[in-house]
């Protein structure tokens, strides 16, 4: 298993060791002012479509952020990028026709994102027609069912139909330690080494999952002058664990 880190921007400025073998998801609404790093070249990064940020009712002019998307795209020879899947703020058939935009402008398939309005029906049909498919699972939104402990069973059912179609699966934001041992999926992605350093908590890699320790107390003068080391260790930690779990996950 791949396990992404997102949110790398925040630290981008404060880490100078090389990041060329880590694995990093990063937003295209990150890098619309037109500036980021490098590792955004790298065949270890994947592309959201950054369509998550306006869920919360921020207006977008859909059509033409989405041919910056390709433009960005095809800039940046992407090989790994998500559909705007904005079914919950407009329609499923506005994502459909805004998926087909950018497979005509980039020549390439997006990877597309089932959200649970899609059906089950919808999601036979997306493994069947693309190599790479995501299940929207941040907890977040329409995707909170994949936190309760009942929908383990629903996505190794559905994982399985991805494989079994010779399809992979990404878990777009889900990184609980204890599901992703027994859940098969193929790729996630995380920003819980990002957040929790702002709260003041170390973490530290070991026997095969992230263990964490809160060791100052929240509050604005209490982390803020440690905050930056907090993350460089935490960001390290897990990619230890991307490490391990490419071998072993």
């Amino acid at each position: 298993m791949k396990i992404y880190l997102a949110g790398y921007k925040t630290l981008e400025k404060h880490y100078t060791k090389s990041i060329d073998h880590v694995y990093i998801l990063s937003s295209y609404f990150e890098h619309k002012n037109g500036k980021f790093g490098d590792y955004v070249y790298s065949n270890n990064h994947i592309l959201d479509s950054g369509a998550f940020s306006f869920f919360g009712g921020k207006k977008v002019d859909w059509d033409q952020y989405t041919d910056n998307y390709c433009n960005f795209i095809n800039k940046t020879k992407q090989n790994l990028f998500f559909e705007l899947d904005i079914d919950k703020v407009t329609s499923l058939s506005h994502a459909e026709s805004l998926r087909k935009t950018i497979e005509l402008n980039t020549n390439k398939q997006p990877i597309p994102v089932w959200r649970p309005s899609r059906g089950i029906d919808y999601w036979h049909k997306m493994v069947k027609n693309y190599p790479y498919v995501a299940i929207s699972a941040s907890g977040a939104y329409d995707s909170k069912w994949t936190r309760d402990k009942k929908a383990i069973p629903v996505l190794a059912k559905m994982i399985k139909i991805a494989h079994d179609n010779n399809s992979k699966v990404h878990g777009l934001g889900y990184t609980n330690m204890k599901n992703i041992k027994i859940l098969k999926f193929d790729s996630i992605d995380s920003t819980t080494w990002l957040n929790s350093a702002k709260f003041g908590e170390l973490q530290w890699f070991a026997n095969g999952i992230i263990n964490k320790k809160q060791c100052a107390t929240i509050g604005k003068k209490t982390i803020k002058h440690k905050e930056k080391d907090m993350l460089r260790n935490n960001f390290e930690q897990w990619i230890k664990l991307q490490q391990y779990a490419k071998l072993y996950y």
